[in-house]
């Protein structure tokens, strides 16, 4: 045994212990403001159907309508394959689990429209639809048929319409707490929100519905839909969505990017007005880095092309669908909008494709991280982290299952999960 080194220090422990006391402020604003992400499932898109045309059988029309489509336009793996540009590997696998998908879970989140998929109606036609929503959703949570994740899209909270849009949001939410209480999987959209003193008007409301019910503080959260310029950049240059996430409270849930809107609002010409502009990546940029850390989740926009017509115009639509959601997934962003049922076979083929193409690398880095095993490449926790989140939301859409994820990787999800969301400055996060 070697002798033992001998260990100076020149500060006294006053010194650490006055630092500790000074920077205690910061460490709880941190935890405060920076909780990281919630560890949650988040769904991989959202569709949007008018209040008017949302039924009880919506679900699972869209699956079908879905799955029709790719029986006449494309009726099996080598067909699909062939207009996406998928690898013979991923053919078969990618085509069965998009069938599969379809007929088990072909929405992960819907939307109830009552915003600019609906319009003006009568207030006593709105008032009629808010109800008939409230109580479809809560008959789809009783009887198993919802979505993961459903709720509605108000209208906004600028002064023409924003009476109307808090007693849509009233009617909604009264309905469902008659109807047995609020779901776990319950989501409210805002839309078109400028000023943060807009979203501060939206948690006064749940504040108060929260109240008049008895319901626990902060048990109804929101996504801030970014569909203008000023929610990026304030008149005073600073960053516009960053102050939304601190109005929200810890009630923001996400920030969806609305395409249209906010490339109109900029100007760009209707041709060229695309998730893919470089308007479009300026403002996700900016959203995410704002959201970066705080536990609220970026999704992308969507694409007006619809699936539909002839065969050739279908393949045509189904492969911009299928470049965007590829696109938007590799700049880690992992919800989008679905519009039509003709996207679902191309959602869930880009999703499964990309998280399938990354599976092996990523559960093998894991798996050596794990074992503190060597390789090629000398990961850190952070990446940890990012590749046990990239096999979490793989296994939470369906693109993996765990039993070949725990084969390459030796770990359970609790695992995973420890590795995904560890402590605050845990360096060490371990999982196994």
């Amino acid at each position: 045994m070697g002798q033992q080194e001998k260990v100076t220090t020149s500060l006294a422990g006053a010194v650490s212990e006055e630092i500790d006391a000074s920077l205690a402020p910061v460490d709880a604003e941190l935890e405060r403001r920076y909780p990281g992400d919630p560890g949650t499932r988040q769904p991989v898109h959202t569709v949007y159907v008018p209040g008017d045309a949302f039924a009880a059988d919506t679900v699972r029309s869209w699956g079908d309508r879905a799955l029709a489509a790719l029986d006449e336009h494309a009726p099996d793996a080598a067909s699909f394959a062939a207009v996406l540009g998928l690898s013979d590997a991923l053919a078969e696998p990618v085509y069965t689990r998009v069938r599969t998908k379809l007929e088990r879970e072909p929405v992960e989140d819907l939307r109830v429209d009552f915003e600019d998929g609906y319009g003006a109606r009568p207030d006593a036609e709105e008032d009629e639809a808010a109800a008939r929503a409230a109580r479809l959703i809560a008959q789809a949570y009783r009887d198993g048929t919802a979505a993961p994740y459903m709720g509605i899209r108000m209208k906004c909270m600028e002064a023409p319409v924003r009476a109307r849009g808090i007693r849509t949001l009233d009617i909604f939410l009264t309905g469902l707490m008659e109807a047995g209480g609020l779901p776990g999987g319950l989501v409210l959209t805002l839309p078109k929100v400028t000023y943060a003193e807009q979203v501060t008007a939206m948690v006064r409301l749940l504040e108060e519905f929260e109240k008049a019910h008895g319901l626990d503080a902060g048990r109804i959260g929101f996504e801030i839909q970014i569909e203008t310029s000023q929610a990026i950049l304030a008149a005073d240059g600073t960053a516009t969505v960053a102050r939304m996430i601190q109005a929200a409270q810890g009630r923001a849930t996400g920030l969806h990017y609305g395409t249209f809107d906010y490339s109109a609002c900029l100007g760009v010409s209707a041709a060229h007005q695309a998730s893919d502009h470089p308007a479009a990546d300026h403002a996700k940029a900016v959203m995410q880095v704002a959201a970066a850390g705080t536990g609220v989740r970026v999704c992308d926009g969507s694409t007006n092309v619809l699936p539909v017509g002839p065969t050739e115009q279908v393949h045509a639509a189904w492969r911009l669908h299928y470049g965007l959601t590829r696109r938007a997934l590799a700049r880690a962003y992992y919800q989008g909008w679905d519009m039509h049922p003709g996207h679902l076979p191309t959602r869930y083929a880009a999703v499964f494709a990309f998280y399938r193409e990354g599976f092996q690398q990523a559960a093998a880095r894991l798996a050596r991280y794990a074992n503190r095993a060597g390789g090629d490449v000398m990961d850190e926790p952070a990446t940890a982290k990012a590749l046990s989140g990239h096999l979490l939301r793989g296994l939470d859409c369906g693109a993996l299952d765990i039993g070949e994820v725990a084969r390459l990787t030796g770990l359970t999800r609790a695992d995973l999960e420890g590795y995904a969301s560890p402590r605050r400055g845990d360096l060490t996060a371990s999982g196994s």
